[in-house]
């Protein structure tokens, strides 16, 4: 009797411990019979707790499960035979059940060795869900990788350059849309081709030395022609950049050609006449500074091609971000040089000074060459400067890269900047005011000038570099651009010592610079919850670009090709919150005419411009009067949503 009580309670504890499991738990024995359990069971399963006995039938928990759906729809006695059959084999199984009401159980069975199985049930949902929802992350993490691939390509293509990578043999392993016209080719029947194969022999025969010389690890700029498809003949300066690895090792060569057909003609007048109109001084500068910025492009663009794929996110935008910066300046410059041409002045704003100094540090990081060390001081935010910080950046990349010619074994490169107060001396001296002054320098340890070069460094189309190497214009548009800002600049240097330039620039005390420039707007910026905008836009590459930035925005988004859609949408939707329109469209009706019809029928509804002209009134209605915003082509994201925010406020 003691011994029955004795094994009651052992066999009590184990139930206890059996009931604190969080899974199902079941053993039939030979005659599927239930022999044990635990509360889990029907917890779990929703299972009645009279059906839930010893000596139960596998069939009562079978015909439960059945009769209230859990197999599906059809012959309930036949799906309660065909499991009691299966079972009957007392063989090891595995599946997962989704329930009527959406949990997922796997059930897990394992026979004994005297007949009967033991079976685990087990509540996988949230496992099964968090699965799903690591398979949609990487499946949108692949899919935004693909469209970040598709937006290099889509810039390379887009600048005006011919852009190359050549591997030892030389064998072409890519190249830009412009390079493969050029050559007649496609970009798939480029790659991989042999570089006397794409070039023909001739010309080959003439870039082979400089090939050469840059897989021995020199950088190397040249001239070549060659005849045009309609007979006239062709000036290409080409560049050509080795991608060197830490130990010295070449793996290849970027090639950076631009059509120098234009310069060479501007540079045989001037040699002719003595003289050079100011558009002509404008376009050699473009080129010279151009330069610099594809370069930047060029080299986060093959070391994002070495990153072994998937590179993370992180990764990715580290060597992106510094390419979409340079496109910007790029653009930026080509406006800023139109727009000195007809006498427009810079574009200037308060900032801090250290930004723009950290901005044009971050795009010269990848660029220059391992074997110069750019050293960065520029700690103190609340110094600022009413300057243009674009131009600005550009100055700093002129700088820096007359700084890597001067250096060709190697040096440092470095950026200071103090604030200081000029005495009426020092400012005479100077010819500025006295008073508070940012004061930037920039030093080199290059082969420094002589006294001559130094009273002359100013000078348009002065250069010490070889011919075709530089147009002498980088720093004589730098004086220009310091002495619009109202400020001076210093240079001091001796051969075999290297150069320092000192920036002075009017004082502007921040006391909080945090909260200048894009940051405050964009701590404002509000972005779409959903708004239905239209598009209209006549290219269909760049309509697919604009429209996935106001997606990414958050907007929904309609779009039309031509005015006459355009129209009949705006007047027909009312669910319509605004309209975002090219300026210069094909037919009749240009994208100002069609919104002020727009907005004469439809008074409520947000309106604004974007073009790519910088000259727009004289092809809209010549009208310098817009009374709606203008967006200037190429703009980012921010610029886009503060436009919308403008025009969408209630």
């Amino acid at each position: 009797m003691e011994e029955t009580k004795q094994l009651k309670a052992q066999i009590d504890l184990l139930q206890a411990a059996l009931d604190h499991i969080n899974q199902g738990f079941t053993v039939f024995d030979s005659d599927l019979r239930l022999v044990a359990w635990n509360r889990g069971l029907y917890d779990m399963l929703d299972m009645p707790e009279s059906i839930v006995r010893r000596g139960a039938h596998l069939e009562d928990f079978i015909r439960v499960n059945a009769e209230r759906g859990e197999y599906g729809p059809g012959d309930i006695e036949a799906k309660i035979e065909r499991r009691i059959e299966r079972a009957k084999l007392f063989e090891p199984h595995y599946f997962e059940r989704i329930r009527p009401n959406g949990q997922i159980i796997a059930v897990s069975g394992t026979p004994l060795p005297q007949g009967g199985f033991v079976t685990i049930y087990s509540d996988v949902t949230e496992e099964r869900h968090r699965q799903e929802k690591l398979e949609r992350t990487v499946e949108e993490r692949t899919h935004a990788l693909q469209q970040s691939e598709d937006w290099l390509r889509l810039v390379t293509d887009n600048i005006p350059a011919l852009i190359a990578y050549l591997s030892p043999g030389p064998v072409f392993r890519f190249a830009n849309r412009r390079y493969a016209d050029w050559f007649g080719h496609s970009i798939v029947s480029i790659a991989g081709r042999p570089a006397r194969d794409i070039v023909g022999d001739e010309l080959f025969a003439e870039l082979e030395p400089h090939i050469n010389r840059a897989f021995e690890g020199n950088a190397v700029s040249y001239e070549y022609q060659r005849e045009r498809l309609d007979g006239t003949m062709a000036y290409m300066r080409s560049t050509l950049i080795p991608d060197m690895t830490i130990d010295g090792r070449t793996l290849g060569i970027f090639v950076l050609s631009l059509d120098a057909s234009d310069q060479k003609a501007a540079e045989a007048a001037l040699v002719q006449s003595q003289r050079m109109d100011a558009v002509g001084k404008l376009t050699g500068g473009l080129a010279h500074d151009f330069n610099n910025l594809l370069a930047i492009m060029m080299g986060n663009l093959l070391t994002l091609g070495r990153m072994e794929p998937p590179v993370g996110k992180e990764a990715l935008d580290s060597k992106i971000t510094p390419m979409l910066e340079a496109a910007k300046r790029g653009s930026d410059l080509i406006q800023r040089l139109l727009a000195f041409s007809r006498g427009k002045p810079v574009d200037p704003q308060k900032v801090p000074v250290s930004d723009v100094i950290g901005s044009a540090a971050r795009l010269l990081e990848g660029s220059l060459p391992s074997s110069i060390t750019l050293t960065i001081d520029a700690e103190d935010r609340c110094i600022g400067a009413l300057i243009d910080p674009t131009q600005m950046e550009t100055t700093f990349i002129n700088m820096a890269f007359n700084a890597r010619d001067a250096m060709p074994d190697g040096g440092s490169f470095s950026i200071a900047l103090r604030a200081t107060d000029l005495d009426s001396q020092q400012a005479q001296d100077l010819s500025v005011p006295a008073g508070e002054y940012a004061v930037i320098t920039v030093a080199d340890t290059g082969s420094g000038m002589d006294e001559d070069s130094q009273l002359k460094i100013f000078e348009p189309f002065f250069t010490t570099k070889a011919f075709g190497t530089g147009s002498g214009l980088g720093l004589s548009m730098v004086y220009g651009f310091i002495q619009q800002s109202g400020g001076a600049i210093q240079v001091r240097s001796k051969l075999g010592e290297g150069t320092a330039l000192t920036i002075y620039l009017p004082l502007v005390r921040l006391q909080n610079a945090g909260d200048i420039g894009e940051s405050e707007n964009k701590a404002s910026l509000k972005y779409g919850s959903g708004e239905l905008l239209l598009l209209i836009e006549d290219d269909p590459d760049l309509s697919k670009t604009i429209a996935d930035q106001l997606q990414n925005l958050g907007f929904a988004i309609l779009k039309a090709e031509n005015a006459d859609d355009a129209r009949q949408l705006a007047l027909d939707l009312p669910e319509l919150r605004a309209v975002l329109s090219d300026i210069i469209m094909p037919g009749q009706t240009n994208g100002l005419k069609l919104a002020r019809e727009i907005r004469q029928n439809r008074p409520e509804l947000g309106i604004a411009l974007m073009t790519g002209y910088a000259d727009w009134s004289a092809l809209a209605d010549n009208s310098s009067i817009c009374e709606f915003p203008v967006l200037a082509k190429p703009f980012n994201d921010f610029q886009l949503a503060e436009t919308l925010r403008k025009i969408l406020q209630p």
